[in-house]
């Protein structure tokens, strides 16, 4: 994957960057990359590959909750194989050649972004208006976001990693969200992160997921 500068994200990653919020402080940054092996992508996309293939050739028939069934076809697994590396240029010192199928999920509409954004940058789109006469985050984020990979000819990817693939399990991390937009025509991928920091981070912070009844469980098929 290529990182490509685009120069319209920059004053919203300034704005996400360390955002003081009181008690706890929001990182976040949007990044776009255009789908282009460099040396070390084209060892760990055919590494990808074979692995994917093993594992469905031991996968059973009758097994349908199985979350590599619908990888037989050639274009999923690319597309797989994708947002892998877009995640390996992002954390390159996180090591995500084990990540699964059923980690990522496919948002089925643009709604489903702007819901979870609005909910988690509530505070912070507060001051982004305040401080740019009164102009939306997420409307500010929705155009720059349009103008390189557009929105509606693209696929929208959530990523909600285990405890072994979460880049963002630190101490104090209170919440994350990872997002990707794929455009398979422009053969380009965006990426959005966020994530919440505790200003009050002891030894016994609790950085698991929510607790029972905050949030349903994701179902673990998805259609790449």
């Amino acid at each position: 994957m290529k990182f490509l500068e685009y120069t319209p994200f920059d004053s919203i990653n300034l704005f996400l960057d360390n955002l003081d919020l009181g008690d706890c402080t929001i990182r976040g940054n949007l990044e776009a990359f255009s789908c282009k092996h460099t040396g070390n992508d084209r060892r760990l996309s055919i590494s990808l590959e074979h692995e994917i293939l093993d594992c469905l050739s031991k996968s059973s028939d009758s097994d349908h909750s199985s979350p590599v069934e619908h990888l037989s076809c050639r274009s999923s697994r690319k597309t797989l194989i994708y947002l892998v590396l877009t995640l390996s240029h992002m954390y390159p010192d996180y090591d995500f050649s084990a990540v699964r199928a059923h980690l990522f999920f496919k948002e089925e509409e643009w709604e489903s972004f702007k819901e979870m954004t609005d909910t988690y940058l509530s505070e912070a789109s507060k001051q982004w208006a305040a401080t740019n006469e009164g102009t939306s985050l997420l409307d500010s984020m929705t155009n720059v976001i349009d103008e390189v990979i557009k929105i509606g000819e693209s696929d929208i990817y959530s990523y909600n990693p285990d405890q072994d693939g979460d880049p963002f399990l630190e101490k104090g991390v209170i919440w994350s969200i990872n997002f990707f937009f794929y455009n398979r025509k422009l053969k380009r991928v965006v990426s959005f992160r966020c994530s919440c920091i505790s200003k009050i981070s002891g030894d016994d912070f609790l950085t698991s997921a929510p607790s029972d009844g905050e949030e349903e469980d994701a179902l673990i098929d998805m259609d790449i």
